[in-house]
């Protein structure tokens, strides 16, 4: 297994999605040295955004079963400066996104949706799907996700399992 971004002296932004309304304690360990936290829609309660708030800042997009007044003010698509050097692109549904993350500068699209964590490279970009970290869809694995950049601008990935032991 790849050693976690702490273990890297990385700075280290904490990815998470597919919440539906559930906030594992295991979800919050893996998330507690993150300096910012990118929480990739199907939130399903607002609380859920106020807790991941309490380890750092938290930036979040809407997903499909999200629903609200408080849900409708989150963009379905967010295009952020993580941390200097760092371009992020931010989708509920990699489906629905209906712009060239390259050309926008992004160097990491992080979606989810599809509860199937996923770490790959398209065209220079990195896509993180940190897989879902709410209650358990089907056999699919519980997790989330973090990326680092080093001292020299690399940008890494990995993904944690909440599983138990």
């Amino acid at each position: 297994m790849p050693a976690s971004a702490h273990d890297r002296g990385l700075v280290r932004i904490g990815v998470i999605s597919d919440t539906h309304g559930l906030l594992r304690p295991a979800a919050l360990h893996a998330l507690r040295d993150s300096r910012l936290i990118l929480h990739a829609g199907d939130i399903g309660d607002p609380e859920i955004l106020e807790r991941l708030a309490q380890i750092a800042p938290v930036l979040a997009v809407r997903g499909n079963n999200d629903s609200g007044d408080w849900a409708a003010r989150l963009p379905e698509t967010l295009i952020t400066d993580c941390v200097p050097g760092l371009r992020a692109l931010i989708v509920h549904d990699l489906k629905t996104l209906a712009c060239d993350a390259r050309a926008a500068g992004c160097a990491v699209v992080v979606s989810g949706h599809s509860h199937r964590p996923l770490i790959e490279r398209r065209d220079g970009v990195l896509y993180l799907n940190p897989g879902s970290a709410g209650p358990r869809r089907f056999r699919l694995p519980l997790s989330c996700g973090w990326l680092g950049l080093d001292a020299d601008g690399r940008l890494h990935a990995g993904i944690e399992s909440l599983e138990p032991d």
